[in-house]
């Protein structure tokens, strides 16, 4: 989690400061006008929230000692930070650069319904429901906001055309993440990634020794003699 948690402050610091400033020559993608300008602070600074809060709440130690501050980071993600960005990512929707755009409306979708479910499945008390939804919607945004960047950079600096990178890159970097969430999910409740109970390895009989079966205190059948 520290790794997370410092890879999350270090993308904040790079992206969140030059829309601070709110001065359009500042933005680090060019706004096509003042409108779209706001909605990408907007969703910068909501983001940036949504991140730094997400990191809070998987911190175990957090949740076991100081459940209010779990609870109020956890609205703060919904409320301040996911669902906003979510939404201005939404509204922005028709002025994004092209690669890639399909993929920024179900990222943003996706991300914005598993956090609902999430805060319902907690107002409902169903803690391993809320736990799993939540994953998927840190992974979504981990995904898209974190690995576009790096995959995006990494494909072009290997001589990749940037509309390919970043097409690559906007649906390569959530939907991978999603996927290694649930894998992960579904390993640590003993099921395969399709939610298959793991068979247990049978155990080995050694020659002579008595049957499993026999040593559980199964009798032989009564053959009426």
């Amino acid at each position: 989690m520290i790794i997370f948690a410092v890879a999350a402050i270090g993308y904040v610091v790079y992206k969140l400061p030059p829309y601070l400033t709110l001065d359009p020559a500042n933005s680090r993608i060019p706004p096509e006008h003042a409108l779209h300008f706001a909605f990408l602070s907007g969703h910068v600074i909501s983001g940036s929230v949504a991140l730094l809060t997400a990191v809070l709440q998987f911190l175990p130690w957090l949740r076991r000692k100081y459940p209010a501050v779990h609870r109020i980071s956890g609205r703060l993600y919904i409320f301040v930070g996911a669902l906003p960005a979510a939404v201005l990512a939404l509204a922005m929707y028709p002025v994004t650069p092209g690669p890639g755009r399909v993929a920024v409306l179900f990222a943003a979708s996706l991300w914005s319904i598993a956090a609902i479910f999430g805060w319902m499945a907690a107002r409902q008390r169903r803690y391993a429901a809320h736990r799993r939804w939540m994953v998927y919607s840190f992974a979504i945004m981990w995904g898209y906001g974190v690995w576009v960047f790096v995959i995006a950079n990494l494909l072009v600096e290997i001589g990749v055309d940037i509309p390919t990178a970043v097409e690559s890159a906007r649906w390569g970097g959530w939907t991978g993440n999603l996927l290694i969430a649930h894998w992960w999910l579904e390993r640590t409740a003993g099921r395969t990634i399709v939610g298959v109970a793991r068979r247990s390895p049978k155990a080995k009989v050694a020659p002579g020794a008595e049957s499993p079966a026999l040593a559980v205190g199964s009798a032989p059948a009564n053959t009426g003699g």
